[in-house]
């Protein structure tokens, strides 16, 4: 892509896809980023050799714009960024629960805008980043967006109307994940296991049984039976997290997730 990008607050998101840009080929002159101290902005351009630039500055001199800052610091850039926004812009949202129509109602008609929402293993370029159009972006716009997004994982195009969902599985997901290993991890503990053994244990079961979702083409309850013997361990312990209520558990809190991220689309910081 010659396009130039700018990255308006790059924290740890932001930097990862950056730096999966960078890996990916883009040369780093066509790269701008903006963040709120100026340590942090020699930080980046010293490991990245790109440019450090205000909101302002990256607007006038860069073709996309991707809003990599918090849910509720997004009407504020908005408001900075606004008048300097013109419909030849792309403007990428990763904020989560920001809408596409948020950031149209304050940018210049017709402005193409695209809603992202990535995830943390973007950190090790294992991310899902799911892409939603506003009512200007074209596919030419998603397109440009996924180029952008796929230098760091993979990428899902999702109407908006199904982001707040998207967000609760995909946004939020990994954090379940690392919940159940540290729940695992302290069973394995009092079990009689050393922790250093227990979680090395666990990350790898983790580790293969993602593989093997991924790559064997399988349905999870397929794999589940496989492992499940008649009268065994594994029965055992499925029958103990039913009894515990553990799958209601889980979509309940899923619930709680997309009706947050819902909230967050109001201002309800």
């Amino acid at each position: 892509m010659t396009k130039k990008v700018a990255v308006l607050g790059t924290g740890k998101i932001g930097e990862a896809l950056l730096s999966g840009m960078i890996r990916g080929g883009w040369a780093p002159e066509n790269l701008l980023v903006t963040t709120r101290r100026a340590e942090r902005a020699r930080q980046l351009s010293d490991r990245y050799a790109v440019t450090s630039v205000g909101n302002e500055e990256a607007a006038r001199l860069a073709d996309i714009l991707i809003l990599a800052v918090k849910p509720q610091d997004m009407g504020a850039l908005l408001d900075e960024l606004g008048p300097h926004v013109t419909a030849d812009h792309l403007l990428v949202s990763a904020a989560a629960g920001i809408t596409t129509a948020f950031v149209e109602e304050r940018c210049a008609p017709a402005t193409a805008v695209v809603r992202v929402m990535p995830n943390t293993p973007a950190l090790v370029d294992e991310g899902m980043s799911v892409l939603s159009a506003g009512s200007h972006a074209t596919s030419e716009h998603l397109a440009q967006a996924e180029e952008i997004f796929q230098a760091v994982g993979k990428t899902l195009r999702l109407p908006e109307g199904q982001q707040d969902a998207a967000t609760a599985l995909s946004g939020s997901g990994p954090a379940y994940f690392y919940f159940l290993v540290e729940a695992m991890t302290d069973a394995g503990i009092l079990l009689g296991l050393p922790r250093d053994k227990a979680h090395d244990l666990i990350v790898q079961a983790a580790v293969g049984a993602a593989t093997m979702l991924r790559d064997s083409g399988e349905h999870p309850v397929t794999l589940r039976e496989n492992v499940t013997s008649p009268a065994g361990t594994t029965i055992s312990a499925i029958r103990e997290l039913e009894n515990h209520g553990v799958r209601a558990a889980l979509i309940a809190a899923l619930e709680a997730a997309r009706n947050r991220s819902r909230e967050l689309a109001t201002g309800q910081g």
